[in-house]
């Protein structure tokens, strides 16, 4: 794999540019603006870097010594990425000039062009390189195209799947971002994290392999690997080995089914084998820095000390993220302003947000939106345990499920009592669940057991008489999967906080409530994001110590994060919590389970 990639390797013997550290870490500047996930939308970019001062009316540098970041993703799905990358390009040169500095980091979706993955490449992207294409160019590649798709169809019939597939544009677009164009020799040079006054700044998150691997291991060795399979893609390209049709996951086997001529040059035998063990790098994967989503994605308790390690490891004190669009399209932050989420879907016709500039500067940190005069701050990450309608804080959730009308009840076919209620804005679904004893609410404790630990699983949770009956309402989102399909299906695999995470959370979470009732049914997920909402807990908070009969041998990941949590659960706080909804005998049983998990944790 990459880790083992030395920097002398990285940045002689590849050819990559020479980078250095002070590239991608500042510690004096002055003033920090920062942009995310333009996709092409070069118009709002452009009135977004106004705003914030950083470029005039004639889109010249005006930001003085401000350092502008931008954290990734230019291209894809918009118009005017061609447009946007011309203009940073520009800024670069004039920046130092006045004693500024334009950092342009790597995003997911450069990276995606860069080595060939063209699925989200707008037919306007295509167009914006027209011009820069010959009829010869296009009647090389189609030529190719025919031999290796000979006896497929008749000529007429290869030339209009040709033509609709690789519009024009397709092959000058890929010539320009190859690691000699124009693009992709500028891209290739960025950085994927940049650490401004100890601010670190990347475009998916700071996951464990950051913490791993640390700032230069990203940015030289790992960085070095994505230099090393563009080049070598393009030179096997260039020999017609591969073809700029060849999307990049029919890269690997189109190599393992060539078989090479008697005399093929050591150049193309070196390029087949960088490819092959390259076309894994973990800079492609969910957990590396471009693609990384449990940042945003997880609940604090999962995720929390993850981040601060990342951070330690870097040099930083906080993190600003983009990929991850917010769910309200504003700026974000999370764990004590460690986090900033700063993705508003500056894309609007495609993500139905606006530009928005975070901007440092001292101890102030405002942001300033493409529309509007007046400077703002980060707003709290809300908690989101399954998308509701409009955005509705838990609380405001709890209230309505608490006091709105029942509109409708029915079972579905597993059984359970799905009711609608409405505050007549506002309309829900609930599960119902019967109380099961005199004070006993098993779900309500579970919702608020949840909060306590910052979990972030169990979806809002409220005391509810319906009809005649004494129970609670569980919020229900619309969209959902449960366990049995998900698995069924094998999706899941881009959940925001990956699976194994929540997975082994629940775990936990199953043991300290003593959850006899866990099922794939009662495992649900919300199809926006695959979060997992553990429902349904009737069967839970026995007055028992140990384990559920199920999770005896289930090895337990008791993290940093969780001893923490336990340990803030003490008996104070349990009682007053959760003592109108578990009688004492509960409240002591659960206690003990705490107990019991912080010393499996080796915590006294």
């Amino acid at each position: 794999m990459l880790r083992d990639l030395s920097i002398l390797l990285s940045v002689v013997f590849l050819g990559m540019p020479a980078t250095h550290a002070n590239d991608w870490f500042v510690e004096d500047a002055e003033r920090v603006v920062a942009i995310a996930d333009v996709h092409g939308a070069y118009e709002a970019m452009v009135e977004t870097l106004q705003k914030a001062n950083v470029i005039d009316a004639e889109l010249a540098w005006s930001g003085g010594a401000t350092n502008l970041v931008v954290v990734g993703d230019l291209l894809d799905r918009g118009p005017r990425s061609r447009d946007a990358m011309d203009l940073l390009m520009q800024l670069e040169s004039e920046a130092p000039q006045a004693g500024g500095k334009v950092l342009v980091l790597i995003g997911n979706h450069e990276s995606m062009n860069l080595i060939g993955d063209l699925r989200y490449v707008s037919k306007s992207e295509y167009a914006a390189f027209a011009a820069d294409e010959t009829r010869e160019e296009r009647d090389r590649w189609f030529a190719a195209y025919t031999r290796r798709n000979d006896g497929t169809g008749t000529p007429e019939e290869l030339r209009e799947k040709f033509e609709q597939r690789f519009p024009a544009g397709f092959f000058a677009l890929r010539r320009a971002l190859g690691p000699d164009g124009k693009y992709g020799k500028w891209l290739l040079e960025k950085s994927v994290i940049g650490v401004v006054n100890g601010t670190a700044f990347v475009h998916g998150g700071l996951s464990p392999l950051v913490a791993e691997l640390g700032l230069d291991g990203v940015n030289v060795d790992l960085k070095a690997g994505l230099v090393e399979y563009v080049k070598a893609i393009a030179v096997l390209t260039e020999k017609e080995v591969l073809l700029p049709t060849d999307s990049h996951y029919d890269t690997l086997p189109l190599l393992n089914s060539y078989m090479p001529a008697f005399d093929e040059s050591a150049e193309v035998l070196e390029a087949i084998d960088t490819a092959k063990r390259l076309a894994d790098s973990d800079l492609f994967r969910g957990d590396g820095p471009l693609w990384y989503r449990g940042n945003v994605g997880c609940g604090e308790l999962i995720e929390e000390h993850k981040l601060e390690a990342a951070l330690e490891a870097i040099g930083a004190t906080r993190v600003v993220v983009g990929h991850t669009p917010t769910p309200n399209r504003k700026v974000l932050q999370r764990f004590d302003g460690r986090l900033i989420e700063i993705d508003t879907g500056m894309l609007n016709f495609y993500y139905k947000g606006s530009g928005n500039a975070l901007v440092i500067e001292d101890d102030s940190i405002t942001v300033l939106n493409q529309d509007s005069d007046s400077p703002t701050s980060p707003l709290e990450h809300p908690r989101m345990v399954g998308i509701r309608p409009g955005p509705v804080l838990p609380e405001d959730l709890q209230v309505l499920l608490e006091n709105g009308e029942i509109i409708s009840r029915e079972e579905d076919p597993t059984g359970r009592t799905i009711v609608r209620v409405s505050d007549g804005k506002r309309t829900v679904g609930a599960i119902f669940m019967k109380r099961k004893g005199r004070g006993f609410y098993p779900g309500v404790a579970a919702y608020r057991l949840d909060r306590m630990l910052e979990l972030d699983m169990v979806p809002v949770t409220a005391p509810r008489r319906v009809g005649n009956t004494e129970g609670s309402l569980q919020f229900l989102t619309e969209r959902y999967s449960d366990e049995a399909r998900r698995s069924a299906s094998g999706r899941g695999g881009s959940a925001n906080c990956p699976l194994k995470d929540q997975w082994e959370a629940m775990y936990v979470f199953d043991v300290l409530i003593y959850n006899e009732g866990r099922s794939m049914q009662r495992m649900l997920y919300d199809l926006s994001d695959w979060g997992l909402m553990l429902s349904e807990h009737d069967r839970a908070f026995a007055s028992r110590k140990g384990r559920p009969k199920h999770l005896k041998t289930i090895p337990l990941e008791v993290t940093a994060g969780w001893r923490e949590a336990l340990s803030a659960l003490t008996d104070e706080a349990l009682a007053e919590k959760l003592g109108d909804v578990l009688d004492k005998r509960r409240l002591k049983a659960l206690a003990a389970r705490r107990d019991e998990l912080l010393a499996e944790a080796g915590t006294p």
